[in-house]
C-alpha cells in the first residue's frame, strides 16, 4: 500500500430470499475469502442480508428484526479481520424503512448509508416498500447499543491512507441525473463503492459497462459494482452479478453475466495515480459545501498490497491488433492534417526532411505524403534528402533511396563527408578522435544542408525527432534537434515501429518489403565509421538503453507522477523474467539522469503536434527549468541499489 495500491473486491452472495441467517452464512464466507485475499475494500450486492426480491415482506417487523439481527452477527464476526466490508441491508429510522448499505471493519459498524434514487418506474417499486435517504434528517441509528453515523453525505476515510476515502452510492443512484457519487467525489472521495440489485435485461450489460466506466472517467475516482446474483427471486426477473471495478474510466476487472462465481472479482486501485490525475486536473475543484460531509475514520494497517493487475509492456501502445490499426490510422491522420495545416499557412512550394532509412525519417516521409495527398498536391513537391557519411551502411541509404522512390517524392544525395572534414580542419579535430565532436558535427552539417536546400526550394525542413529521443535528449543540439515543424515530437520510439508496420501491411508488395527491412533495422544515428564488413558499429538501445523501458518510464512518469520506486516495482511487474532487477534500476537510473539533464533541449523545441496524453513541449504539458536537479530521484534509485546489495 505504500505505493497508492489498494485491492479492491465485488462479489454477489447466493440468497435465500427473505432468510437472514442463511444469508449471513454466504456473506461471511465471501467476507473469509476477501481476508484470504488481502482485501481492503469488500463489496457486497444492495439488499443481500434478505435479498433484494422480498417485495412486501419488507413490511414484516420479523424479517426486519432478523436481518438487523444479522448485521450485527455480520459486524462481530469482521473482528480481527482486515477488509473493510459493504453490504446492502434494510434498516428502519424514524418510522421509515430504508434501503441501505452498512460498513462494517473489525468488529464496528462504521456508518450507514440509505439510498437516495428509488427507481419507481417499469419492473421496480421500491417506493413502495422504502423511503429516499435524501430527505431523512435522522444522523446517527442505534444499533446493538450503540449509535451509528447514518445518513448520504459520510466519508469512510482511513487513518494510514489518506487517499484511501470512499463513499457510498447505492443502485439506482448511479443511474441517476445527479449521482451522490459526484458530490462525494467532490468532496474528497477517491473511491465509490456501489451495492446494487440491478436486474439483466438484452443490452443491459453494455449500458452498465459504459455507465460505471464514465462514471469513474468523470469523478476521476476508482468505482467498485457489485450486483445481485441469480439467486434472487426469478418470478419476474433475473439477476447476473454483473460485477466491475473501473479506474478513472478504465475498466479493470469484471465478472460478466452470469458466469460461474467460485472466486471474488477483484483487482488493485492505484489510489496515488488517481491522486496525480486530480491534482494536474484543474476542472476538479472542491464541491461547494465540501465541508458538509461526514468522515468517519478506519484504522486498516499498512500493507504492501500484491498487484495481480497487469501494466502493459508498452503502455503507448495498445494490446488488441484492432484497436491497433484504428489508433494508427488515428495517429497518422493526426500527422498528417497538422502538417497540411502548416504547409498550408506557411504557403511553401516544397518540404524537406532528412531521409536516413531509419524508423523516424521513414515515418515522418510516411506522414508528409498523407498531407500532399490532402493537399491534392503532387508528391514531386516533395524533397527527401539523403546525406551519407562516415558512418552511413549500404542498407540505410538503399532503403532511403528506394524509399523515396516508391513513394514518388523526390529523392537527393548530398554526401557530406567532404564538408565535415572541411569543418574538421577549420576548428582543429582530429579525425581519428571519434568523440562528440566527431558525432554532432555530422548532424549539424545535416541540419545546416536541410535547412539552406528548404530556403533553396521556398521550403520548410520536417523534423523526425520522436518523444522518447526527446525524453532522453539522444539529439543533437542544434542538429537533429531543429527543424520548422517537428511531426513526430509527441510519438513515442515503442510507436513509431507500429505506426510504420501499419503502413507497411497496407502497402503495395514492393513498397511493403522496403518498409520491412526498415523495421529489422537496429536503430541508430550512424555517426561513428562502420565496420570493415560495411556494418553499423553504433546502435542506440546498446548506448541508451532499450527504449520499451524508458517509453514504460516516461509513460508511468509523466502521465501519473509516478516516483522512481513506484516505477521500479511497476517495470518487474511487467517485465517479470525478462529483466533482472539490476538491469531494470541501472536503465531507470539513465532515464532519470537524462531526462533531467537534457531539459534544455526540450525547451527550445521547434512546433510539433500533441498526438497522445504524454508529450514535452515546453509550450504545452511540460514546464521544467533547464536546472532542475535530479539528486532527490537518483537518491531514491540509489536507496534501491543498495536494497540489491
Amino acid at each position: 500500500m505504500q505505493d497508492g495500491f489498494v485491492r479492491l473486491a465485488a462479489a454477489s452472495a447466493a440468497v435465500t430470499v427473505a432468510d437472514p441467517a442463511a444469508n449471513a452464512e454466504k456473506i461471511l464466507a465471501r467476507i473469509e475469502q476477501a481476508e484470504a485475499q488481502r482485501v481492503n475494500l469488500l463489496v457486497l450486492p444492495e439488499l443481500c442480508v434478505t435479498g433484494y426480491t422480498c417485495g412486501d415482506l419488507f413490511y414484516s417487523d420479523l424479517l426486519l428484526e432478523q436481518a438487523e439481527a444479522q448485521l450485527l452477527r455480520l459486524r462481530d464476526a469482521t473482528k480481527g479481520l482486515y477488509p473493510v466490508v459493504v453490504l446492502g441491508v434494510p434498516l428502519r429510522a424514524a418510522s421509515k424503512l430504508y434501503n441501505c448499505a452498512a460498513v462494517l471493519h473489525d468488529g464496528r459498524i462504521l456508518g450507514v448509508v440509505p439510498k437516495t434514487v428509488l427507481p419507481n418506474y417499469g419492473e421496480f417499486y421500491e417506493k413502495r416498500q422504502f423511503a429516499s435517504g435524501g430527505s431523512c434528517r435522522v444522523r446517527a441509528l442505534e444499533l446493538g447499543g450503540e449509535s451509528v453515523p447514518f445518513g448520504t453525505e459520510l466519508l469512510f476515510c482511513s487513518a494510514a491512507l489518506p487517499e484511501f476515502t470512499f463513499g457510498v452510492e447505492i443502485c439506482e443512484d448511479a443511474w441517476a441525473p445527479e449521482p451522490p457519487s459526484k458530490r462525494l467525489c467532490l468532496g474528497g472521495a477517491m473511491i465509490i463503492a456501489n451495492p446494487s440489485a440491478s436486474d439483466e435485461v438484452i443490452g443491459k450489460p453494455e449500458y452498465r459497462r459504459t455507465l460505471i466506466s464514465a462514471t469513474s472517467g468523470r469523478n476521476i475516482c476508482g468505482y467498485v459494482y457489485a450486483n445481485a446474483a441469480p439467486e434472487e427471486s426469478t418470478q419476474d426477473l433475473i439477476f447476473s452479478a454483473h460485477h466491475l471495478i473501473s479506474e478513472n474510466g478504465a475498466l479493470l476487472a469484471e465478472h460478466r453475466p452470469f458466469a460461474p462465481e467460485e472466486v471474488l472479482t477483484l483487482t488493485e486501485l492505484d489510489l496515488f495515480r488517481l491522486r496525480s490525475e486530480r491534482h494536474h486536473n484543474t476542472s476538479f475543484a472542491g464541491a461547494p459545501g465540501g465541508d458538509a460531509l461526514q468522515p468517519v475514520v478506519f484504522d486498516q494497517s499498512l500493507r504492501e498490497t500484491p498487484l495481480s493487475r497487469a501494466f502493459p509492456r508498452h503502455p503507448f501502445v495498445p494490446s488488441d491488433d484492432a484497436e491497433l490499426a484504428d489508433r494508427a490510422e488515428m495517429i497518422l491522420t493526426m500527422q498528417s492534417a497538422a502538417l497540411k495545416k502548416r504547409i498550408q499557412h506557411t504557403r511553401c512550394k516544397t518540404a524537406v526532411v532528412g531521409i536516413s532509412g531509419g524508423l523516424d525519417s521513414t515515418l515522418a516521409l510516411l506522414v508528409m505524403v498523407r498531407a500532399m495527398d490532402l493537399l491534392d498536391r503532387p508528391r514531386s513537391d516533395l524533397l527527401a534528402v539523403t546525406m551519407p557519411c562516415f558512418g552511413t551502411t549500404a542498407r540505410t541509404k538503399s532503403n532511403a533511396v528506394r524509399l523515396c522512390e516508391l513513394l514518388g517524392v523526390q529523392v537527393r544525395t548530398v554526401d557530406i563527408t567532404a564538408s565535415v572534414r572541411q569543418h574538421f580542419k577549420d576548428i582543429g579535430h582530429d579525425e581519428t578522435v571519434t568523440n562528440v565532436t566527431f558525432e554532432n558535427a555530422q548532424a549539424r552539417e545535416r541540419t545546416q544542408v536541410l535547412m539552406d536546400l528548404a530556403n533553396d526550394a521556398n521550403g520548410i525542413v520536417v523534423g523526425t525527432g520522436d518523444l522518447s529521443e526527446l525524453a532522453l535528449g539522444w539529439a543533437t543540439y542544434n542538429g537533429d534537434h531543429m527543424s520548422m515543424y517537428g511531426v513526430n515530437a509527441s510519438v513515442p520510439k515503442t510507436l513509431v515501429r507500429y505506426l510504420v508496420r501499419h503502413e507497411a501491411a497496407r502497402a503495395p508488395e514492393a513498397l511493403r518489403a522496403v518498409l520491412e527491412d526498415i523495421l529489422d533495422t537496429p536503430v541508430s544515428p550512424e555517426l561513428l565509421p562502420a565496420d570493415k564488413a560495411g556494418e553499423m558499429t553504433q546502435k542506440t538501445e546498446d548506448l541508451v538503453g532499450p527504449y520499451e523501458l524508458h517509453d514504460f518510464f516516461l509513460y508511468y512518469m509523466l502521465r501519473f507522477g509516478a516516483r522512481p520506486r513506484k516505477l521500479f516495482r511497476l517495470v518487474r511487474t511487467a517485465y517479470a523474467g525478462q529483466y533482472d532487477d539490476a538491469t531494470l534500476l541501472h536503465w531507470l537510473e539513465t532515464f532519470t539522469r537524462r531526462f533531467f539533464a537534457q531539459q534544455f533541449k526540450r525547451s527550445c523545441l521547434p512546433d510539433g503536434v500533441k498526438i497522445g496524453t504524454v508529450t514535452l513541449s515546453p509550450r504545452g504539458d511540460w514546464r521544467m527549468p533547464s536546472d532542475a536537479s535530479s539528486a532527490v530521484w537518483l537518491a531514491e534509485i540509489d536507496a534501491m541499489k543498495q536494497q540489491l546489495k
